[in-house]
């Protein structure tokens, strides 16, 4: 029988996830960052003078509120997947894939710089307790499941660095070359900690990479999902991984993949049609739902004949086939996205109008609750924190 695997009925969830104490949607934080050079003027780029910024973001009682945040180096470049927290929940990791041309304010250009951030304890304010640089533009990073390296991937430089994390110190121990311009974008680690996938958005390929401790090898198979395979994530069991592939922006509409792996060697074993431009995608905190969000023509000037108004796309896993479930129309260039822990709610990052957007779910519908929190720029990537 398969029964873990299986989509559980959502009023089952909500008792087993309070049996095991499973912290509840009216009282969950979670780290945003926003990216102070990308603004958008009728689908044209222009580069913002704001200050980039991690911030702690509470859901209490159905409202957000911003707690606190912090002036730091990151980028809306890249999948929207640029912070990692660590196991203890003390620190966080995030990556700055781009940054203004000192000679030139009007310019952006890749950056390499990956920051460890304490998240304080209440008493102490959240601050920068070490910086590195990489090579050019680190973005989508994952950790191991013991919090003591990160894998980062270069975009820009087509490799991945292996960073250790000790203590309140960053040290790159390892690169591994991928390809100049295979555009390595995200990483994600197997729950046991023993396999890796890697996006590569510039030669069209999802890579598996094998764990052994600190040695980390490019296996020799390759998956290939779609045209620009981006944003990815696994589900909690381990059982199953999902790829959004970007496609190539002319409009068409654009895919997600499931990832069989269980199976040896993992395969794609379905694909579902969700709309232009799959930007980030991820399973909920209890593994129950698929997130996407759908840029879907709104970064494109309103005069293209492409334009329309983002989407917020909730799947399922029907035995072994993606089940699309609800969709809330809205917003604009939408980015990350965070799940609470029990299922109950979805924080969706609305870059264009710098807002993060609050929608519910109930059982399999999705609803938008009007709820929004304004921030300082362009919010860019999301992350549950505790």
């Amino acid at each position: 029988m398969k029964l873990k695997y299986a989509i559980a009925p959502i009023s089952l969830t909500f008792l087993l996830s309070a049996c095991a104490g499973i912290r509840s949607s009216d009282d969950s934080q979670f780290l945003s960052v926003q990216d102070g050079r990308s603004l958008l003027v009728d689908g044209v780029g222009k580069a913002g003078k704001t200050s980039d910024t991690l911030a702690i973001v509470e859901l209490k009682d159905g409202k957000l509120r911003l707690h606190s945040d912090l002036v730091i180096p990151t980028s809306l470049v890249g999948p929207p997947a640029s912070i990692a927290v660590l196991p203890d929940k003390k620190y966080a990791l995030v990556t700055a894939a781009t940054k203004l041309d000192p000679t030139d304010p009007n310019k952006v250009i890749p950056s390499d710089v990956i920051s460890l951030v304490s998240l304080g304890d209440g008493k102490d304010a959240i601050k920068v307790v070490d910086s590195i640089s990489l090579e050019s533009g680190p973005s989508g990073l994952a950790l191991s499941r013991n919090g003591a390296l990160a894998l980062v991937p270069n975009r820009v430089s087509g490799s991945i660095s292996v960073v250790e994390i000790k203590g309140q110190k960053l040290t790159e121990i390892q690169k591994i070359a991928i390809g100049d311009k295979s555009g390595p974008s995200q990483i994600v680690i197997t729950p046991d900690g023993r396999r890796a996938l890697l996006t590569r958005d510039g030669d069209n390929q999802v890579s598996i990479l094998d764990i052994d401790g600190k040695k980390i090898t490019l296996n020799k198979k390759t998956i290939y999902a779609g045209l620009k395979p981006y944003g990815i994530d696994i589900s909690p069991s381990g059982k199953y991984a999902v790829v959004g592939n970007l496609g190539g922006g002319q409009g068409d509409a654009d895919t997600i993949s499931l990832i069989d792996l269980s199976i040896e060697p993992p395969r794609v074993i379905d694909t579902a049609t969700v709309g232009q431009t799959p930007e980030g995608i991820s399973f909920s905190s209890a593994g129950h739902f698929i997130g996407i969000t759908v840029v879907n023509g709104s970064n494109k000037p309103k005069s293209s004949p492409y334009y329309s108004e983002a989407t917020y796309k909730l799947f399922g896993i029907n035995n072994g086939k993606l089940e699309f479930l609800s969709e809330v129309k809205g917003g604009q260039w939408l980015q990350g996205q965070a799940f609470t822990p029990d299922d109950r709610y979805v924080l969706v990052q609305d870059a264009l109008n710098q807002e993060i957007r609050l929608y519910k779910i109930d059982g399999k519908q999705l609803s938008d609750t009007g709820e929004r929190l304004k921030m300082k720029a362009a919010p860019a990537a999301l992350r549950y924190w505790k």
